[in-house]
């Protein structure tokens, strides 16, 4: 895949790659996630956030990432194996891309990412990452997923709680329905606000799924009770469970 939605970085223009206008027909995809989408435009939810982001754009408000559904263009719904949820974009210029916790290469790599690397060193004794970049792990099976898909430069949540968790959790909702066996690593509490329906839409479905969770990797939290994000050990307990299920599976960036 490529990066052309992102050509405008910082390393050819000042001003960081950012939301131009409402277009989901524009977003590519995945042709699999396609019905998924196609029923929450429709919806009141899918308009109604239309409507939001359109009135925003409209006031002059610099929104990202470039191209919000990113994840689902990496990562079909056929392929997915294991889930990382966030909460929403980074809210800072040159940062979101559209796959949570992950940034471009040339960006320096945020604090929360930091932290997920310092485990996965911990945990697998892996080499430290030079780049932020997660497409490798998008690629290979892994949907890196917000509960919201946009946000306001500057200003972390502003876009929560106007529709988009609506759509993620329909997508949620898809991969626990189809996915013969899935890991989700839920970190932080709007992550594990979503433990619940998973469980129980793989539980009807009779898929299988393994539901990891811990505090959120911020530096604020990954460290502390209830349960600490450095040395939880999910990238070795989720490699092992896919591999018991004949799925080789590598965290190596």
């Amino acid at each position: 895949m490529t990066q052309d939605l992102f050509a405008d970085d910082a390393q050819h223009s000042p001003q960081a790659p950012r939301l131009k206008a409402w277009a989901p027909e524009d977003w590519p995809v995945q042709a699999d996630w396609q019905p998924t989408l196609q029923a929450f435009w429709q919806s009141p939810e899918g308009l109604d956030l239309a409507s939001f982001v359109q009135q925003r754009l409209q006031k002059g408000a610099v929104i990202y990432p470039a191209h919000p559904l990113w994840a689902l263009q990496l990562t079909p719904l056929s392929q997915v194996r294991v889930v990382i949820l966030g909460q929403d974009p980074y809210h800072g210029a040159h940062q979101a891309q559209g796959l949570s916790f992950s940034v471009a290469p040339h960006v320096p790599i945020p604090p929360s990412l930091r932290n997920i690397f310092k485990e996965l060193q911990r945990d697998l004794n892996l080499p430290a990452p030079q780049s932020g970049s997660l497409q490798t792990w998008a690629e290979r099976g892994v949907l890196l997923l917000n509960t919201c898909l946009t946000v306001e430069d500057g200003q972390p949540a502003s876009h929560a709680k106007k529709g988009w968790e609506s759509l993620t959790d329909a997508l949620l909702r898809q991969v626990a329905q189809t996915s013969p066996f899935c890991v989700y690593m839920l970190w932080g509490a709007h992550a594990q606000a979503k433990a619940q329906l998973i469980e129980a839409v793989s539980a009807r479905s009779g898929r299988e799924a393994l539901v990891l969770t811990a505090n959120h990797p911020s530096p604020l939290s990954a460290t502390k009770s209830p349960q600490p994000f450095i040395g939880c050990g999910h990238f070795s307990q989720a490699q092992k469970w896919l591999l018991d299920r004949n799925q080789a599976f590598s965290w190596n960036i």
